[in-house]
């Protein structure tokens, strides 16, 4: 029996590499898997051009349905501004932040140009799920009561047109979705006249734009060298604790759940090693 390999010996060169390519698989997944998500994000500045595009479009006559269920179409809002914002009934954070900003700028509007000289609609775009019943919701959650402010669910193949034709950018990643922070100014005849960006803003962005609208007045300039900046920050999470934009963390779990695995693998492979050589030495 003494040309008889010790037991252990003769496997170690097949299972070593099978644990160290099943290692190596782990970390190229996880990279693989992280450079998707980051795929599916908005690129800043596309966004921001596809934004500025979109000044002067003449939005079409598309249909909603309104926080109580009843049909409502763009055409309806017409004869007076309106001011028009996205969101998604699942954000926890961007959304309900920068509706409740925008409800504190419309307040400003009204004690500056007078109430009901405009209207407000927020559109959910993560159809089917914005439901009415979804919108009514969110309203109630952000304390919105305004009459004329309208939350409306888009009715199917609705969605793609109004974004486009609004400027509205977004993409689907593994938190929700990145999307554009943005409040389109559309003027009495549906075009649109201006665009605000970030989750807070100067008020005099808004209010400015506005009363040119309702006056007459030439609209004013937008300088984007600072937007740039702030919408940059599109990919973040927003942390309504501190009001700020924090780094998103789930690349460091991804990190550590990652190298738990290969930490396990390792603690196998020295595992397996110890009780061949303790077969050989038997």
């Amino acid at each position: 029996m003494a040309g008889l390999a010790p037991v252990g010996t003769g496997c170690r060169t097949r299972w070593l590499p099978t644990a160290a390519a099943l290692a190596f698989g782990v970390v190229l997944g996880s990279v693989q898997a992280r450079a998707e998500t980051e795929g599916a994000t908005l690129e800043a500045g596309a966004a921001l051009e596809r934004s500025q595009r979109a000044l002067g479009t003449a939005v079409g006559d598309h249909a909603f349905r309104a926080a109580d269920g009843r049909p409502l179409r763009l055409a309806e809002l017409r004869g007076r501004p309106v001011l028009v914002n996205f969101v998604y009934t699942g954000c926890s954070q961007v959304c309900p932040t920068t509706t409740r900003f925008l409800a504190r700028a419309v307040n400003e509007a009204d004690r500056t140009l007078g109430p009901g000289r405009y209207a407000v609609a927020t559109i959910g775009f993560n159809y089917p799920y914005d439901t009415p019943e979804a919108m009514r919701a969110f309203a109630k959650q952000q304390g919105i009561e305004r009459a004329d402010w309208h939350f409306l669910s888009p009715e199917a193949g609705t969605i793609e047109a109004v974004t486009r034709e609004l400027g509205f950018s977004f993409a689907a990643s593994a938190g929700g979705f990145d999307h554009l922070t943005q409040v389109t100014i559309l003027d009495a005849g549906g075009r649109v006249a201006a665009q605000v960006y970030g989750e807070d803003f100067a008020v005099p962005m808004l209010v400015d734009p506005l009363k040119a609208l309702l006056t007459g007045a030439p609209l004013p300039e937008i300088t984007l060298g600072s937007v740039v900046e702030r919408v940059r920050l599109l990919c973040t999470v927003y942390d309504p604790r501190t009001g700020r934009y924090r780094l998103d963390y789930r690349i460091v779990l991804e990190i550590l759940t990652g190298s738990s695995i290969v930490i396990a693998v390792l603690a196998y492979l020295l595992r397996e090693w110890v009780r061949s050589r303790r077969l050989r030495a038997g």
